[in-house]
């Protein structure tokens, strides 16, 4: 009996040795959950490092005099950040529809919050968060150009954004109305507005929300709606962590009420 007390002891003793000296388990945080290493480099930063339009006015935009970037989705970043920091602190880097997959694929943000419509195409490259909003592809055009409708567009020129999906959702609906319509793509929605203005295209076309931002005494946006865009937050597709967490913001957001006063915080509908 002895013996086997000795044995039974020495046991004991080496997977006490075996289970202490591994290094695999995550760490946890302060509630006891697991932080993943995607999220623990962030808290390990201290900031969330977040890709942003800075020339969509409500969703982020850069005051030219202040430098300083606001917006709905500025708001919904910092929500973010507060999640997994504690604190609201974010970096922003300023993204247009081309550069914010390149940057996201760098590294350079943890991510995009940036007006990304989520399409099943993009779900093969990024992980995408459920819908914070939803729009859909408008037209906007002068006053005084008697165009009423996309079938008055037939030989007409629309601007749209270099890679944004409202090319293609006006192509389809083109199609089906028999309009014959060409298209210039653009780096910026700058850019598509003075086009516009100074008649270089005869229509600008984008999410309802984003041409109201553009809205003035000489534009009016049509009535005409094509294809529902949801918008969600990208990340890298082995960001799972990140993913996570951030599809947990968005599900409290929507639960409390919060999500829907920062949209009638910023004028959206």
């Amino acid at each position: 009996m002895k013996r086997v007390g000795i044995v039974l002891t020495s046991l004991l003793l080496v997977v006490g040795l075996v289970t202490g000296c591994g290094s695999s388990a995550p760490k946890t945080a302060d509630n006891g959950s697991a932080v993943s290493a995607d999220v623990k480099a962030i808290k390990d930063r201290g900031v969330l490092k977040v890709g942003v339009k800075v020339d969509v006015p409500n969703f982020g935009y850069k005051d030219p005099k202040t430098g300083n970037v606001d917006g709905f989705e500025i708001d919904l970043a910092k929500a973010i950040a507060k999640k997994i920091l504690g604190t609201e602190k974010i970096e922003t880097t300023a993204v247009t529809a081309k550069t914010r997959g390149p940057v996201l694929d760098s590294g350079d943000v943890d991510m995009d919050i940036s007006t990304f419509t989520i399409t099943e195409e993009r779900k093969k490259s990024y992980n995408f968060s459920d819908s914070y909003f939803t729009d859909a592809v408008r037209l906007m055009v002068k006053k005084n150009s008697n165009i009423k409708s996309l079938k008055d567009l037939d030989g007409k020129t629309i601007g749209v954004a270099q890679s944004a999906t409202s090319k293609k959702a006006i192509q389809a609906e083109a199609d089906k109305v028999g309009a014959k319509i060409n298209f210039s793509e653009f780096a910026t929605y700058p850019e598509i507005k003075t086009a516009l203005d100074s008649g270089r295209v005869d229509c600008f076309s984008v999410d309802g929300s984003i041409l109201s931002g553009y809205l003035d005494d000489s534009t009016v946006i049509l009535a005409d709606r094509f294809s529902p865009q949801e918008y969600g937050v990208a990340s890298k597709m082995d960001n799972v962590g990140i993913a996570k967490v951030v599809n947990e913001t968005i599900a409290e957001l929507k639960k409390s009420g919060e999500l829907d006063k920062m949209i009638q915080k910023w004028g959206l509908k």
